[in-house]
């Protein structure tokens, strides 16, 4: 039997706001972050991520304060990433109200970071962020928010990350970023056949087609959504209803909705 499908919240943070761009650049304002995690979390959302996207490119640490906030709040997992360079960072996350840790630059530059969490967290409190981007037929890694070229293929980083202890692989192709032109199907579906944990699809979410399609086709065991939330393109509600008619299994199943609010989503 599969397990049941997630769909998550991301919240994109910098200097205490929730933003978002299109690869990785041309950010926008898209709201108050502990306000955002109750209206998701409200309409359905089975986890949030609040990913300090500047803390790494400023060389400073997360918001500790602003994740006890949110975490105050929830009544669901709550994963953060952005400046974790350490096990104490990883640690402060949790100590925070965190449920996970995302890791992403710190743990290319020292992979056996991610040994040293999992081994004193356990893995299912560590998730590593891979950043790909397209590269002559296939998949180069980026760190530093994008801006820096590893060389490293993604999915044989993603393989090397869980054999070190990583619980989930959080994907996100940098070329889709923000275009609402639908997931990599192709970069997903090769990451999730390479590792034996769950992969989260992140980057080019437009439409609730496209979500069916990552959870189905791409092998995905959780869709990320950012900018189909933030502006107000679907609602979460609306959007478990359309994957429960596609026969997609998630989480956090909510009410049937009357069918005039039916009506009302599909305009």
């Amino acid at each position: 039997m599969s397990l049941r499908k997630r769909l998550i919240a991301c919240l994109d943070m910098t200097d205490g706001r929730v933003v978002k761009g299109t690869r990785f650049a041309d950010l926008v304002d898209a709201g108050d972050p502990v306000g955002l995690c109750l209206r998701y979390a409200a309409d359905g959302a089975d986890e949030i991520v609040i990913l300090d996207i500047g803390a790494t490119v400023d060389a400073r640490p997360a918001l500790l304060a602003l994740i006890s906030r949110a975490a105050a709040v929830l009544d669901i997992p709550l994963a953060v990433g952005g400046g974790v360079r350490s096990y104490d960072d990883a640690a402060a996350f949790l100590d925070a109200g965190a449920d996970k840790v995302s890791i992403n630059s710190a743990a290319l530059a020292d992979p056996a970071l991610v040994s040293r969490i999992a081994q004193r967290l356990g893995s299912q409190s560590v998730v590593v962020a891979v950043d790909a981007a397209a590269h002559e037929g296939s998949w180069r890694v980026r760190s530093v928010a994008g801006t820096l070229e590893t060389g490293r293929d993604a999915v044989a980083w993603a393989s090397e990350a869980v054999e070190r202890g990583a619980g989930e692989i959080l994907l996100t192709s940098i070329d889709r970023d923000g275009t609402r032109s639908g997931y990599d199907l192709q970069l997903t579906r090769a990451v999730a056949d390479a590792v034996r944990v769950p992969v989260i699809a992140s980057g080019g979410a437009g439409s609730a087609a496209d979500v069916i399609a990552v959870l189905r086709e791409g092998g995905a065991s959780a869709a990320l959504l950012a900018s189909l939330l933030h502006f107000g393109m679907v609602r979460l509600p609306e959007l478990k209803a359309r994957l429960a008619e596609s026969g997609v299994e998630v989480r956090r199943p909510l009410p049937a909705p009357r069918p005039e609010e039916v009506a009302a989503w599909r305009g």
